[in-house]
């Protein structure tokens, strides 16, 4: 497989239901224009070439067609004349067995490349659609290819597991409505990956819903190089596998920097059954009851003097708690300071015991960051205090190499039962990860914390779209469109504390914030502090009515629930797979 950059083309284009030889055609016009102009890889919308919103199998029986067959091999021989590789979206038939399929194929100049069946079904497929058994990566002389379709890319595992297989362009085709776009979740995946992504996303109306357009192609980085707001047409980019291959990204290594010994719990289905019967199960770890709760995170610098840095930190509490937050989440090494590596404490110890004191003070929990010493060894901690004195402390799991020069690995995950909810704790770098918040969310989280000193990734903002969404889906600017932390809630269906110093010297680049559980919900529930150094609250509520069915998106989990657990045994591989 040769390496080398070249020209890709994502392709935005509006089908028409029942029109399939109008839709084929004119796009077979636009990939031949995108070849004509250098593309060596053209990708396509997801049911491109029939249209999306089938009410059943019978409806859209017409026009469903096996792979090979047909409409590949119109697109095989327009790869073969223009030396190019195609991606389409069109409803599969499996000629054995009858079934249906929403089917994403790759096609060369050789013809089928191959193929990905969704896996992960949004709300329409299964009305007429079987979901798909694999994620492959396909390789080929421009490189190796990964195919998702719309839902799977919500999901942190299927672009993960295309990245361990070795992708270095995952091309995603959907039908993506509700929200501007470049969505935050393509952007996310391709940065955790550092893998790029090629979407193509169809636009326009079709039975009372409103696409979102926006294809794109975003770097290994997260930052968009070329995107589509609104109506038919193609945007080039340039591709090159050998930064896909390289998962540097700031002080580690996107893959290698896992802990998949640590990851077992993703190949659980902790939501399959009813969550409050499956946590109480034998009375062992039942859920808390929850309650409507105010949180606070502090945007906050520390220094190398630690009783100082409490002195700061006492400032905050009460200010906190004249808003009457029960929480109150402190940057990572708020305690210690920045500058880690000089000596530690034992926990408990003097710091700890000063959180008591403020924690018994304030009658409020805190969480807060320090250098604890256990032996001759040293670790990232997050130490988390209540009225009732120490709750317990969580080790940083993924640690950078940049801080391996005096930090030891954490080996397991914390999870509390507070009267907020159910906590998880993370620190900073941790987030980088997507295991680690799922694994969270596996356990039963309502609420992860996560106290930071985070120097990437930057959040991105957003410009504004033409596409006319219905109300209250917001189409106007937004300076923290993509926010990691906000993306990192959504996906997991949790609340999401991040408390992250402002210091532009030292490249940290703040945004602390709150954010919901639930991805389309405007306006957004949420509490950012924009700028400089403050305080940003939010009223939570992690209580559930009086039924035995969770009523709460904390406790239900859609997103969670609709995982497929058994295709996911790659993500435990040590040192991944394929690598």
């Amino acid at each position: 497989m040769n390496s080398f950059s070249f020209q890709a083309a994502t392709v935005q284009f509006e089908p028409r239901q029942f029109e399939k030889e109008r839709n084929i055609s004119r796009l077979c016009e636009l990939v031949e224009e995108a070849a004509r102009n250098g593309a060596r890889l053209i990708v396509t919308p997801e049911m491109g070439t029939t249209g999306y919103c089938w009410y059943d199998r019978a409806e859209v029986a017409p026009f469903v067609e096996p792979v090979p067959g047909p409409t590949t091999d119109r697109f095989a021989g327009l790869a073969a004349r223009c030396d190019c590789y195609i991606v389409i979206g069109m409803p599969e038939v499996d000629p054995v067995t009858n079934v249906y399929y929403n089917t994403a194929v790759l096609i060369g100049p050789e013809g089928v490349v191959g193929k990905h069946r969704k896996t992960h079904p949004y709300i329409s497929e299964p009305k007429w659609a079987a979901s798909g058994d694999r994620h492959d990566v396909f390789d080929t002389p421009i490189g190796r290819i990964a195919l998702l379709v719309c839902m799977d890319i919500h999901y942190i595992e299927t672009a993960r597991l295309a990245a361990l297989q070795g992708a270095d362009v995952i091309c995603h085709i959907s039908n993506w409505l509700d929200e501007r776009t470049p969505a935050p979740y393509w952007i996310t995946r391709a940065f955790e990956n550092g893998c790029y992504v090629i979407e193509s996303n169809r636009w326009g109306w079709e039975r009372t819903v409103q696409f979102s357009g926006g294809s794109c192609i975003i770097d290994p980085d997260g930052s968009v190089q070329v995107a589509i707001d609104e109506g038919d047409g193609i945007a080039y980019g340039t591709i090159d596998p050998e930064r896909a291959r390289n998962k540097r990204a700031g002080e580690g290594d996107r893959l290698a920097d896992r802990r998949p010994e640590l990851y077992q719990q993703l190949l659980l289905d902790s939501y399959l059954w009813n969550p409050l019967d499956f946590f109480g199960l034998y009375g062992k770890s039942p859920l808390p009851p929850g309650r409507a709760s105010r949180i606070a995170v502090v945007q906050c610098e520390s220094s190398d003097d630690v009783q100082a840095n409490l002195q700061t930190m006492e400032t905050y509490l009460a200010e906190a708690a004249g808003r009457q937050a029960e929480l109150v989440v402190f940057p990572e090494l708020s305690v210690s300071g920045p500058y880690a590596g000089q000596g530690g404490e034992p926990v408990p110890g003097p710091s700890t015991e000063a959180l008591i004191a403020l924690s018994i003070r304030y009658r409020t929990y805190i969480v807060a960051g320090l250098v604890e010493s256990d032996g001759d060894r040293l670790y990232n901690t997050a130490v988390l205090t209540g009225p009732e004195g120490l709750v317990g402390t969580y080790r940083q799991i993924h640690v950078s190499g940049k801080d391996r020069a005096w930090a030891s690995a954490g080996s397991d995950w914390a999870v509390f039962d507070l009267p907020v909810g159910r906590v998880g704790l993370l620190i900073g770098r941790d987030a980088l990860f997507p295991e680690a918040g799922r694994v969270l969310a596996l356990l039963g989280c309502d609420l992860i914390v996560c106290p930071s000193m985070a120097r990437e990734p930057v959040p991105q903002g957003h410009a504004g779209t033409g596409i006319r969404h219905n109300y209250p889906i917001p189409t106007g600017a937004d300076p923290h469109h993509w926010h990691l932390h906000r993306a990192r809630a959504g996906e997991n269906n949790v609340y999401w504390a991040f408390a992250n110093p402002e210091s532009p010297q030292a490249g940290l680049f703040g945004k602390s914030g709150i954010f919901g559980p639930e991805t389309f919900r405007f306006p957004r529930r949420e509490a950012i502090v924009p700028a400089g150094s403050g305080i940003a609250v939010l009223d939570i509520d992690t209580s559930n009515l009086d039924t035995p069915y969770p009523t709460n998106p904390v406790r239900r989990k859609d997103l969670v629930l609709m995982r497929q657990p058994t295709l996911y045994y790659g993500l435990i591989a040590d040192g991944g797979m394929g690598r």
